[in-house]
């Protein structure tokens, strides 16, 4: 123990603290997610196998590693939309602004505004805001407008007769790129089966990627908003700017 101790150096604690924290942040980045049930799972395999050769169980220990590598294969091919949310989080690390926070603010505002008249008129609409994940692959085959938030456009958009209606409108840089957008549709099991395909299809695109929708539904005239992957429903004005506001870090 002595002698242990006495070749323990400073790069060796460093070492032990740069895993240490590595592993903290990815308990953190899994916490009450899906995923957090399979890390469970691995790392009890893990130790079930690290005891298995100390006993002496060889056979029992290659067991176990062979199941240890298959359960990480599993885990990276069923939680993808999770692995993508957090490496687009990472890409947030260097926390640049592509417009100022004012200029969000006055977009919340009339994106809420344009909610809750929609609502009113029973309206479907489902509107993305485009984040750190590009989005091009589903505001290319829409059809392109690049033109300024307003709420007499986007009555317009989803009016009912209107040719762009039927998709979603994508929001990038305080402007709307495009309509007629549609994007993939949710396949989880945990999604209500109340939900339509505008819900779904917002469940979806953020279940891939960083990106926040609202919806408002043509049936219940009710408007929600969806985020890495979950969905919160039956939101009035006020309770809307505040989870955008929230969302995108505005304050006030």
């Amino acid at each position: 123990m002595v002698s242990a101790l006495s070749n323990f150096h400073w790069i060796d604690a460093l070492d032990i603290l740069i895993v240490a924290f590595c592993i903290y942040q990815l308990l953190l980045i899994f916490r009450g997610t899906r995923a957090a049930q399979i890390l469970v799972v691995l790392a009890v395999l893990y130790l079930a196998s690290h005891a298995a050769l100390q006993i002496g169980l060889l056979t029992v220990n290659w067991v176990l590693q062979n199941l240890l590598g298959a359960w990480v294969l599993l885990m990276i091919i069923i939680f993808q939309p999770e692995l993508r949310r957090v490496l687009a989080g990472v890409g947030k690390m260097n926390f640049l602004r592509v417009f100022s926070r004012r200029g969000e603010a006055h977009m919340i505002d009339e994106l809420a505004r344009s909610a809750v008249s929609l609502a009113s008129k029973r309206s479907g609409a489902i509107i993305v805001l485009e984040r750190e994940t590009k989005l091009d692959g589903y505001i290319e085959p829409g059809v392109n407008l690049d033109s300024l938030i307003s709420r007499r456009l986007l009555e317009s958009i989803f009016f009912p007769y209107s040719p762009l209606h039927d998709g979603a409108v994508i929001i990038n840089n305080g402007r709307i790129v495009a309509a007629s957008c549609f994007l993939p549709l949710s396949l989880s099991p945990e999604a209500s089966r109340d939900f339509g395909t505008r819900h779904r299809a917002a469940i979806g695109i953020t279940e891939e990627t960083d990106a926040v929708v609202i919806v408002v539904s043509e049936e219940t005239g009710t408007i929600s908003v969806a985020h890495e992957g979950k969905i919160e429903r039956d939101l009035d004005s006020v309770a809307l700017r505040k989870r955008l506001g929230d969302i995108l870090e505005i304050k006030g």
